[in-house]
C-alpha cells in the first residue's frame, strides 16, 4: 500500500461515497476527527429539519403536531431496520436509551425462559451492559456467568459455547467490541445459544452504520443500539431495539408504559399491549431527538452498509500501515474489524491530549489505549493520513509528555 499523501488524495478522488462528505456540517476543515464511532457529525438535512420541526411544528402547530409525532418511533425504525440493519419493517422502535433498552429486552427474555438461572455475557463486554445484567441477576437470585474475553481480539465463539448448559436463559453480548473494535461471529455464538434453548441479546452501538448486522441470518432473538455515533443523530439521541417478529407476543416488557398500550388514549385501568413492536415503548418519545435519529438513518441507508463498510476497511487498514510507534490492539483482520482502530502505548492518555492539542481528535480508553474512529460516511483517507502524520510527530518529538499523566473524568 502506498503511503503517501498522494495516495491519499488519489484514493479520495475514486471514493464512491466520498461525496456524501458534503452533505454534513464541517465547521473546521483542518481538524482531523477520528471520534465518529462516539458522536457522529451533524447531518445539514437533520439541521434543517430540527430548525423545521422546532420554528413550524412545535412553534406553530403546537400540540397538534401530535398527529404527525405519534408514528415518527416506528419510522424512524422502519429505516433503521430495513436500510441500517438488514431487517423487515415492523422489528425495529426507536426508543429510550441503549441502557433502559437493554434492561428491558433482557427482562422479558429471562421471563420468557422461567426456570433457567443463568445469564451468559463476557468480561469485555461495554460496562454499562455488564451492569444492567448485574442488577437483574442480583434482583432475581440468578448467576451471572462471565466468559474471559482477550481485550483486542475479542469473543471466541468455543469459549462462549464452552459456558452454555440448559440452564442458560440469556446470552448478551456486544458484535462490534467497544474497546477494540473486534467483530463477534454472531452466527456462530448465536446457534450456539439456542442450541441450548436459550435467547440471545446482541448490543449493537458501535454496530449500526459501520458494518453489516446478521441479525436476519443468525436468527438473533433481539439487539440494541444506540443513534448517536454512525447513524449521526446527535448527543443523548434516542436509542433503537430489535425483536424478531415471532417473538414481539411472546414477550412482555417489564415497564409497562402508555405508548406501548393498545388503546392509548382510552386512557384504561387496565395495562393491555399492542401485539406489534409497539409494545416495547414505554412514555413519550423525545421528537426532535426522532427526527434527527431518522435523517442520519435515511443517509445511511443511502449510502449502503455494504458500501460503508467495505470503505471503513481500508482506512483503518490504512491508518494501521501509518502507525509507527504503536502496538495494534484491535484484530489485524480487516474483515474482524468494525470502523474504529485502537492502539496501544504506555502514555496513551498523554498522546491522546497531544492529538487534540494539534488538531486531531481521538479517544483513550483503558487500559492504555488510544482508539481512532473512522466513519466512513465523512472521513477522507487524506484526513487518515493527516491526522497519522501529526501523530507520529508527536511521537517521535516525545511532546506528549508535556501533558499530564492523570486521566481526566471524560476520555
Amino acid at each position: 500500500m502506498d503511503l503517501s499523501r498522494q495516495y491519499a488524495e488519489t484514493r479520495d478522488a475514486q471514493d464512491p461515497i466520498g461525496h456524501f462528505r458534503a452533505r454534513f456540517h464541517i465547521a473546521d476543515e483542518q481538524l482531523v476527527y477520528f471520534d465518529g464511532n462516539s458522536l457522529g457529525r451533524l447531518p445539514l438535512t437533520t439541521r434543517d429539519r430540527l430548525r423545521d420541526a422546532v420554528d413550524r411544528e412545535w412553534g406553530g402547530e403546537l400540540v397538534r403536531g401530535w398527529d404527525r409525532w405519534i408514528d415518527l418511533a416506528g419510522q424512524a425504525g422502519d429505516v433503521i431496520a430495513e436500510g441500517v440493519l438488514g431487517v423487515d419493517q415492523g422489528e425495529v422502535v426507536l426508543s429510550d436509551s441503549s441502557s433502559v433498552n437493554l434492561y428491558k429486552l433482557a427482562s422479558a427474555a429471562l421471563d420468557a425462559n422461567p426456570g433457567r438461572r443463568v445469564i451468559v455475557t463476557d468480561d469485555d463486554n461495554f460496562p454499562t451492559d455488564r451492569y444492567v445484567l448485574e442488577g437483574l441477576a442480583s434482583a432475581r437470585g440468578l448467576e451471572l456467568r462471565v466468559v474471559p474475553t482477550d481485550i483486542d481480539e475479542g469473543i471466541d465463539p468455543a469459549r462462549v459455547a464452552r459456558a452454555l448448559d440448559d440452564d442458560v436463559a440469556l446470552v448478551c453480548l456486544s458484535h462490534v467490541a467497544y474497546r477494540s473494535g473486534a467483530i463477534a461471529d454472531m452466527v456462530a455464538i448465536t446457534t450456539a445459544a439456542h442450541r441450548v434453548g436459550a435467547l440471545t441479546l446482541w448490543d449493537l452501538c458501535h454496530s449500526a452504520g459501520s458494518v453489516p448486522v446478521p441479525l436476519r441470518e443468525s436468527g438473533a432473538d433481539l439487539a440494541v443500539g444506540c443513534t448517536y455515533k454512525y447513524l449521526n443523530a446527535g448527543p443523548g439521541a434516542p436509542a433503537f431495539l430489535y425483536v424478531r417478529r415471532d417473538l414481539q407476543q411472546r414477550l412482555r416488557q417489564p415497564i409497562w408504559g402508555w405508548f406501548g398500550q393498545r388503546d392509548q388514549f382510552a386512557m384504561g385501568a387496565g395495562y393491555d399491549p399492542v401485539e406489534s413492536i409497539g409494545r416495547f415503548q414505554v412514555g413519550t418519545p423525545p421528537i426532535l431527538g426522532g427526527y434527527a435519529a431518522l435523517e442520519g438513518a435515511r443517509i445511511t441507508a443511502e449510502a449502503g452498509i455494504r458500501s460503508l463498510y467495505d470503505k471503513s476497511a481500508e482506512l483503518t487498514s490504512y491508518a494501521i500501515r501509518l502507525s509507527d510507534g504503536l502496538t495494534l490492539a484491535s484484530p489485524v483482520d480487516p474483515a474482524r474489524r468494525g470502523s474504529h482502530v485502537t492502539f496501544h502505548h504506555p502514555q496513551a492518555w498523554q498522546i491522546c491530549q497531544a492529538l487534540k492539542a494539534a488538531g486531531v481528535v481521538p479517544d483513550f480508553r483503558t487500559p492504555e489505549r488510544l482508539r481512532i474512529g473512522l466513519a466512513p460516511l465523512y472521513t477522507r483517507f487524506v484526513d487518515v493520513w493527516e491526522g497519522m502524520a501529526r501523530l507520529r510527530d508527536i511521537l517521535t518529538s516525545g511532546s506528549y509528555r508535556e501533558f499530564a499523566a492523570a486521566a481526566g473524568r471524560v476520555t
